[in-house]
C-alpha cells in the first residue's frame, strides 16, 4: 500500500484521460499534485498492462475501480484478471443502471443480481463497493432506496463506497451512512457541497464547503476506512487545482 491513504478519482480528470498520452501525462501531474494513488474511472481506451506500467512509471498504486455494470455482467473473468495485473482489490460499481431505479422491486432486483457477481469478486479475492448518488435516498414504503440495497444484496460480499456529497445531497447524513456501513466499507468518496447564489447547491473541493468535516473523518476513523478518495465530478476551476486543494485540506485535517 502506499504511503498515503488519499487518492485522486480519475473521473474527476476525465478530460484529460482521452488517450495513452493523456493518462501517462494526468498520472505524472497527479504524482506531482502529491497524491500516491488513483482510483481508475472515466478514462479512454488503454490495455491494462499498458495502464500498469505507467502507473508503475508514475510510482501511483491503482487501489480501485469503477467498471460498468454491463462489463461485469458479461466479462466478470477479464475484470479479475485485469485488477489482479494492477494489484487493485476494489471493483466499484458508479452508479446502478437507471432501469432498476423506478421501484422498490427494482431495487431489489439489482441487489440480488449484483451480489451474484459481487460473490464472484469475492471468490476471487476482490472486493465489490458500490458508490451511491443521490437518487437511492428515494423512499419506496417508507423506506430508502439505499437501505433497500444493502438490507437485500449479500451482506458477506456486497460493499458500500458511500460518497459524501451525494447522501448530503439526499437529505442525509454522511457521518451516520459510513457508521452504518461498519463491516461493509473499507473505502469513501469525498467531496464537498456549497451553495452558490445562481446555480443551487454545487459540488466543491474538501473542505472548501459547507459538509461537517470533522464528524465524518471521525466515522472513517471508527470504522477503519482504508482508503480516501477525492473525488469532483465538476470543479468550479482547473480539475488539477481542485484536487490539490482538497489534498491540501485533507492533510491540514490529519489525514496522510
Amino acid at each position: 500500500m502506499a504511503k498515503s491513504n488519499i487518492a485522486a478519482q480519475l473521473y474527476t480528470l476525465r478530460d484529460f484521460c482521452r488517450t495513452p498520452e493523456d493518462i501517462a501525462k494526468t498520472f505524472k501531474k497527479v504524482k506531482e499534485i502529491g497524491y500516491e494513488a488513483v482510483q481508475v474511472s472515466g478514462m479512454g481506451p488503454i490495455a491494462p498492462d499498458q495502464l500498469k506500467k505507467i502507473a508503475d512509471d508514475n510510482g501511483l498504486e491503482i487501489c480501485a475501480t469503477h467498471i460498468g455494470y454491463q462489463r461485469l455482467k458479461d466479462d466478470i473473468e477479464g475484470v479479475i484478471a485485469d485488477h489482479k495485473l494492477w494489484n487493485c482489490k476494489y471493483v466499484g460499481l458508479g452508479s446502478m443502471p437507471e432501469e432498476y431505479r423506478s421501484s422498490k422491486e427494482g431495487f431489489i432486483r439489482f441487489a440480488k443480481e449484483a451480489s451474484v457477481i459481487a460473490k464472484k469478486l469475492q471468490e476471487a479475492g476482490l472486493s465489490f463497493v458500490y458508490h451511491n448518488h443521490d437518487f437511492e435516498f428515494i423512499k419506496f414504503d417508507g423506506k430508502i432506496g439505499l437501505d433497500i440495497i444493502f438490507e437485500e444484496s449479500d451482506k458477506s460480499a456486497f460493499n458500500a463506497e458511500i460518497d459524501t456529497y451525494w447522501v448530503q445531497s439526499g437529505g442525509s447524513d454522511p457521518a451516520a451512512w459510513i457508521r452504518k456501513m461498519k463491516g461493509r466499507m473499507d473505502i469513501v468518496h469525498l467531496k464537498d457541497m456549497v451553495m452558490d447564489i445562481k446555480k443551487g447547491r454545487i459540488m466543491a473541493e474538501v473542505g472548501e464547503g459547507n459538509l461537517n468535516w470533522p464528524a465524518i473523518l471521525d466515522a472513517c476513523r471508527e470504522i477503519g476506512i482504508k482508503w480516501y478518495i477525492v473525488e469532483q465530478d465538476v470543479c468550479q476551476r482547473d480539475p488539477f487545482e481542485s484536487l490539490a486543494i482538497s489534498l491540501e485540506n485533507l492533510k491540514k485535517m490529519g489525514l496522510q
